[in-house]
C-alpha cells in the first residue's frame, strides 16, 4: 500500500571520476569512415593541446570495420596509433567479431558479414567486385585469405573486450546487468542491447559504450553511449573525460567541444 502512495524515487547519476591527472578520450563506431576519423584525431589533439598537460589515453569502443568505404584504411590507422603510442587501445565490437569469424572460414559468419556492410570491407581490401559477385560461399571464404594482409587480422585479434580506468568501464556495446565483471561473456560485451539499455541500476562503473546507434549521444544514469551512426549521417563522435568533466567532440556541429548532456 506505502508503494502506491510514495512517489517513486529516481535512480541518482553517478559521480564518476578518472584518477588525478588521467584524461581519456574514447572514440565511437567509425565503420569504414577513415576521412571522419581524421578529423575527428585532428580536432582532439587541438582539443587536447588546449586542456594542457595530462597523462592522455585513447579508447576506440570497435566496429572500425564494414558498411563505410575504407575500412582497411580505419583498421590501418589505429592498428599505427595502437602500435606508436602504447596509451592508444582498441576494443573487440560484433563486426571485427564476424569479421575475423568469416576469414576463419565460418561461412554462416561469411553471409552475415555480406549482409553487414562487409561487402565494402572486402572492396577496401582490393578485392575485386566482380569476383566478389560471382564467387561461391566457399570460394569468397578462400579469397579473404588470399587478399587481406596477415597485419590487420593479427591486430584485430588482439582487441580487448573491456578496459577499466577510474570509475568508467569502457565497452563495445554494453554488460549483463547484475553479472560481476568477470563472469562477463564476449557475446554480451559485443553484440547486448536488451536488458542494458533499459537497466537504471548502478553496474559498479559508469559504462561507456558504442553499438546502439541514437541521433544524439545518449547519456543516462549509469552509461554512456557514443555511436552516431557515423557511416550514415556524417557524425562520428569522441568523449573526452577528465577528473569528474566529460565533453563530447564530433565531426559536425562546426568542429565545436560540446558539454555532455
Amino acid at each position: 500500500m506505502l508503494s502506491r502512495l510514495l512517489p517513486r524515487r529516481r535512480p541518482q547519476p553517478i559521480q564518476a571520476q578518472l584518477p588525478l591527472g588521467r584524461r581519456i578520450y574514447a572514440i565511437g563506431d567509425i565503420h569504414g569512415r577513415l576521412d571522419l576519423l581524421d578529423q575527428l584525431l585532428d580536432q582532439i589533439a587541438a582539443d587536447d593541446a588546449a586542456r594542457g598537460a595530462a597523462q592522455t589515453g585513447f579508447i576506440f569502443l570497435g566496429d572500425l570495420v564494414d558498411r563505410g568505404p575504407d575500412s582497411a584504411g580505419v583498421v590501418d590507422r589505429v592498428r599505427d596509433l595502437c602500435k606508436n603510442r602504447p596509451d592508444v587501445r582498441c576494443l573487440c565490437g560484433n563486426h571485427e567479431e564476424i569479421f575475423l569469424g568469416s576469414y576463419d572460414g565460418d561461412t554462416d559468419l561469411l553471409r552475415l558479414l555480406l549482409r553487414a556492410g562487409g561487402h565494402e570491407t572486402l572492396l577496401s581490401y582490393g578485392m575485386d567486385a566482380d569476383e566478389i559477385e560471382r564467387a561461391t560461399i566457399g570460394e569468397l571464404a578462400e579469397m579473404m585469405v588470399r587478399d587481406i594482409p596477415e597485419q590487420p587480422i593479427t591486430f584485430l585479434r588482439s582487441l580487448q573486450d573491456y578496459i577499466v580506468e577510474g570509475d568508467y568501464l569502457f565497452v563495445h556495446a554494453g554488460i549483463r546487468p547484475g553479472l560481476p565483471l568477470e563472469q562477463q561473456k564476449s557475446r554480451d560485451l559485443r553484440w547486448i542491447r536488451d536488458p542494458f539499455l533499459d537497466h537504471t541500476a548502478n553496474h559498479g562503473k559508469f559504462v561507456v559504450h558504442g553499438h546502439t546507434i541514437s541521433e544524439r549521444v545518449d547519456e543516462r544514469v549509469n552509461r554512456i553511449g557514443i555511436d552516431t551512426g557515423a557511416y550514415r549521417t556524417g557524425r562520428l563522435t569522441a568523449l573526452g573525460m577528465e577528473g569528474g568533466e566529460r565533453w563530447i567532440i564530433d565531426t559536425v556541429d562546426d568542429n565545436r567541444s560540446l558539454p555532455a548532456s
